[in-house]
C-alpha cells in the first residue's frame, strides 16, 4: 500500500510539472520587434539631421554606409533615388510595417534640405529594413541611438553656401478647377556652382510632405530621373531617364522642367529628351520635347 501511495504521488508530481511546463509555454510572449513609425530631417547651422523614429525599442544593428547605388531587397534591383550621393542605412532587427501588413512609415519622403534631399525605402523584410538617404553632396557623417522616444539619428554635414532656386510642380487643385498656372514653384536650397543639378534633384525627389498637404504633386510621366543636364548658348538640354509617356495628357513632366531650367540667366530655351536620347525639335533656339510627352 505504501508503495502504490508514493507511484501515485510520482505521476502526479509529474503530469503537474508537465502542466507547469505546458502553461509556462504557452504564456511565452514572443520577442518583441522594434517598428520605424517616421522619417523627419531638418537643418541646423552645420549640418542636416535625418531622424527615424521606432516603436517597441531599438534596432539591434544599425548600419550606414555611402553606396554607389541603392539596391531594392529582395529584387536585387537598382531603384531610382534623387541627389548626387547616397547614404544607406540598415536596420537589422526592425519592421517598417504592422502586423496586418500595412507599412508604418513612407516608402519616399522628400525634404528639400541643403544636403538631404530624400529618404527611400529599398527593403523591409524578415526584420530587415532598409532606406536610402538621397544627398546632394558626400559629406561624413554622424550617427547615434537616442531613446524616451526610440530614435536613430544620422546628421550629415551641411556647412557650406546653398542659394534659393525654385523648382515647378503640379498644383492638384488648380489643375482639377482647371485654373491656370497649373504649375507652381516652390524654393529650394541648392549648391551655387551646380543651382540647375541641384534643383533637378529636388525636382525628382518630389514635393515635401508640407507641399503634398497642399496639393503639389510632381508630374513624373514615367520618368524615373535625368542625365545628361547641359547649358549652352542659352539652351539648357536634358534626358529623361527610366520612361517616357504622357498617357494622353496635355500637362507633363516638360511643365515641370521648362520653367526650373528658364529660371536661369544662362537658359532662354529647354529641350527634353527621352531616354533614347530623341526630341522633336533638336535644333536651333526653340523649345522641345519628345514626341512620347505628346497628348
Amino acid at each position: 500500500m505504501r508503495r502504490l501511495s508514493r507511484l501515485v504521488g510520482l505521476v502526479l508530481a509529474g503530469v503537474l510539472a508537465l502542466t507547469a511546463a505546458g502553461v509556462a509555454t504557452a504564456d511565452a510572449a514572443p520577442p518583441t520587434i522594434p517598428v520605424l513609425i517616421g522619417i523627419r530631417a531638418a537643418h541646423h547651422p552645420t549640418y542636416d539631421r535625418i531622424v527615424f523614429d521606432f516603436r517597441a525599442g531599438l534596432p539591434s544593428s544599425r548600419q550606414a554606409a555611402y553606396v554607389s547605388e541603392l539596391i531594392g531587397d529582395p529584387s536585387g534591383l537598382p531603384l531610382p533615388i534623387a541627389g548626387r550621393a547616397i547614404l544607406q542605412v540598415r536596420f537589422e532587427q526592425a519592421d517598417a510595417h504592422d502586423m496586418t501588413g500595412h507599412a508604418t512609415a513612407p516608402a519616399r519622403i522628400a525634404f528639400g534640405l541643403p544636403n538631404i534631399i530624400t529618404a527611400v525605402r529599398a527593403g523591409d523584410s524578415e526584420a530587415v529594413t532598409t532606406y536610402g538617404i538621397g544627398l546632394a553632396k558626400r559629406q561624413p557623417f554622424h550617427m547615434f541611438t537616442l531613446t524616451n522616444p526610440y530614435r536613430v539619428v544620422i546628421d550629415v554635414d551641411a556647412a557650406y553656401t546653398t542659394v534659393q532656386r525654385r523648382g515647378f510642380f503640379l498644383d492638384s487643385h488648380r489643375f482639377a478647377a482647371n485654373q491656370e498656372p497649373f504649375f507652381v514653384p516652390v524654393l529650394r536650397p541648392v549648391l551655387p556652382f551646380t543651382p540647375a543639378t541641384g534643383v533637378m534633384d529636388n525636382l525628382f525627389a518630389g514635393p515635401t510632405p508640407a507641399e503634398r498637404a497642399a496639393g503639389l504633386r510632381f508630374l513624373a510621366s514615367k520618368a524615373t530621373g535625368f542625365s545628361n543636364l547641359s547649358i549652352r548658348n542659352q539652351i539648357a538640354r536634358v534626358r529623361l531617364t527610366g520612361g517616357c509617356g504622357s498617357d494622353g495628357s496635355t500637362v507633363t513632366i516638360a511643365g515641370e522642367i521648362m520653367p526650373t531650367l528658364r529660371q536661369f540667366a544662362t537658359v532662354d530655351h529647354v529641350k527634353v529628351y527621352d531616354p533614347s536620347g530623341r526630341t522633336e525639335r533638336p535644333t536651333g533656339p526653340v523649345d522641345s520635347i519628345p514626341e512620347c510627352l505628346e497628348p
